[in-house]
């Protein structure tokens, strides 16, 4: 980067950094030029041919069954592609779904959010929400800043970003709890992400006190989100760009061309990770020539954006695992780390820069095919083959490979660009409530997915009592909520047992813990109710937790589901104040 820089002349590269560089924190850059290019589902023939693809070229999506790759080529990379003995197949419906894509990024003029997309809240007003959150819920929500954009870097402060993140818990609780880490828009086109993770957020926050789950999380949990982990990236792909890298100007030769195309320059954060950074496993994953769209930056963690997940990450994870790639997280190993991404639908784990199995296989599967139950997305190791295909210096090898941690990549919905109605009535429910179920089992993410999930929690009284009052607490445990989309079946088991708590998890020592009977006389099926008759006689008034986890016959122990019981005259609890 430094010799070509110096090559040219201070008037070119004035102009350069005045295109590169966003011109404030708010400003909003200049619409894209007309694009060039089409959607194409192109053949590869084995797993090195699709490699070299996945280096070079804009995969969106891979059928390993036809083998074909849906692949955004420009013009001449399509006739690059022409003049190899390959099947290809314009999609013109994808091709053109995206130009009107682009020309709603550009032309409408709605007040809020993404122009053209009202439901995802742009860079600034992500963390505006962020900012009033923690305003609106001081005991629950606390600001943090992991470092700054490229921009904001490279300008002394007077462009780009911070990169905030907020953490969410109970503050008045000070035990140490379990941490679950979620990041989203590591890649800056992919609108779903960010904003469905500061839906998760809001989610979380404003049901405290009112929805039991979301209580009991935030009190004996910390749940650290980034909702835009690459802001100024994400601002370039506001305008409709297919803008997928941050905005370090490594491009010097194809500028102007990458521009029109929609690439942008920049370095690929998901593969300038510092764990197997330019370390495949026998294949190409990531590019070291700076146009390409998978260019991976010129030395491992180079990049001030990926420095600071890197360096947070470590500061709210204890190292877990050996240094030796067979060296397996122990089981009770604590926390969670999640990507959003989109799209592709699919839950990926590591490793995903080689096929071989991580240490840890069988559990990271197993939560992958519990999140799979809630979206309905196929689950399966990233680097395995049938999968997707081989990436490295990627976030979530990271927090495994370095960390121990259990780790996530979440491909969410159908389009870069997805449509807001789509959003609002297919994405966001299931990715909240697999959000929802990550936090639950940050605890004990190794373990606990492998044990029943309680459903339906219901009190015979409707939820209150009069204090002294017998209530009867009714739920159906069921080991069998996991769905692989094809990769691969979990085992199942019969449910052993079931307990309650009152106010905490039965994992925090010392929770005394309630047993359940089974509703027809015998625990002996993988879906069973279970009943508690609960005398009241002694209590104070007041809102109580009531938190049940099943057990199956491997002596797996499932995550919580709380629900409230109101006792006495009280019909309010305060759990917050505003």
């Amino acid at each position: 980067m430094v010799g070509w820089l110096q090559q040219m002349s201070s008037a070119w590269l004035l102009a350069f950094l005045l295109l590169a560089l966003p011109t404030s924190v708010h400003a909003q850059t200049a619409p894209p030029a007309p694009q060039n290019g089409v959607v194409v589902r192109l053949s590869f023939t084995d797993q090195a041919d699709l490699q070299r693809l996945v280096a070079h070229f804009d995969v969106w999506s891979v059928d390993h069954a036809a083998r074909e790759a849906t692949v955004w080529l420009t013009t001449a990379q399509l006739q690059q592609m022409q003049a190899q003995s390959r099947r290809i197949t314009v999609d013109q419906a994808a091709t053109d779904a995206l130009y009107a894509a682009q020309r709603a990024a550009t032309t409408a003029q709605n007040r809020n959010g993404i122009p053209g997309y009202p439901c995802y809240r742009t860079v600034e007003e992500t963390y505006a929400a962020m900012a009033q959150l923690a305003a609106d819920y001081p005991t629950l929500v606390r600001q943090v800043t992991l470092g700054q954009s490229w921009t904001w870097i490279n300008s002394g402060g007077s462009a780009g970003y911070p990169i905030p993140g907020i953490v969410l818990t109970n503050q008045a609780i000070t035990r140490t709890k379990p941490v679950f880490f979620l990041m989203a828009a590591i890649h800056a086109r992919e609108y779903t992400t960010a904003e469905s993770a500061l839906r998760f957020a809001e989610h979380l926050v404003r049901g405290y006190g009112r929805d039991a789950d979301a209580t009991w999380l935030l009190d004996a949990t910390e749940i650290h989100i980034v909702p835009q982990a690459n802001p100024d990236g994400r601002k370039q792909a506001e305008t409709g760009r297919l803008w997928r890298k941050n905005v370090a100007p490594l491009c010097p030769y194809e500028y102007d061309n990458y521009l029109n195309q929609g690439y942008g320059y920049g370095v690929d954060l998901n593969r300038n990770s510092s764990f197997k950074w330019a370390q495949c496993d026998g294949f190409n994953c990531s590019s070291a020539y700076a146009c390409d769209v998978t260019y991976r930056g010129a030395a491992a963690a180079s990049e001030p954006e990926v420095q600071a997940l890197e360096n947070y990450m470590r500061t709210v994870f204890v190292d877990a695992r050996g240094p030796l790639d067979t060296d397996a997280a122990p089981a009770d190993t604590p926390g969670l780390m999640i990507s959003l991404h989109s799209y592709y639908p699919k839950i990926l784990f590591p490793w995903g820069w080689t096929p071989t199995p991580a240490p840890n296989q069988q559990a990271l599967q197993t939560l992958a095919r519990k999140f799979g139950f809630y979206t309905r997305y196929a689950a399966c190791q990233s680097g395995a083959e049938g999968c997707i295909y081989l990436t490295d210096g990627t976030t979530d090898d990271f927090a495994y490979g370095e960390l121990g941690v259990a780790a996530y990549t979440f491909e969410l919905g159908t389009s870069f660009f997805q449509a807001c109605s789509t959003f609002e009535a297919t994405v966001l429910t299931p990715t909240l409530a697999s959000l929802t179920y990550a936090a639950k089992a940050a605890a004990r993410p190794y373990l606990a997915p492998a044990g029943p999930e309680v459903i339906n929690p219901t009190l015979s009284t409707g939820g209150a009592v009069a204090t002294g009052q017998v209530v009867t607490l009714t739920v159906t445990a069921d080991d069998s909520r996991f769905y692989s989309g094809g990769y691969g079946v979990e085992p199942t088991q019969t449910i052993q047992a079931v307990r309650y708590t009152i106010g905490q998890p039965a994992w925090i020592t010392g929770t005394a813990a309630y047993p359940l009977a089974p509703v027809d006389g015998a625990f002996d099926a993988v879906s069973e109710q279970a009943y508690a008759v609960i005398d009241t006689g002694g209590w104070s008034s007041g809102r109580y937790l009531l938190l049940v986890e099943a057990q199956d016959a491997n002596g797996v122990w499932g995550v919580p589901t709380a629900i409230f019981l109101e006792v006495g005259e009280r019909r309010y609890f305060p759990f917050i104040a505003r």
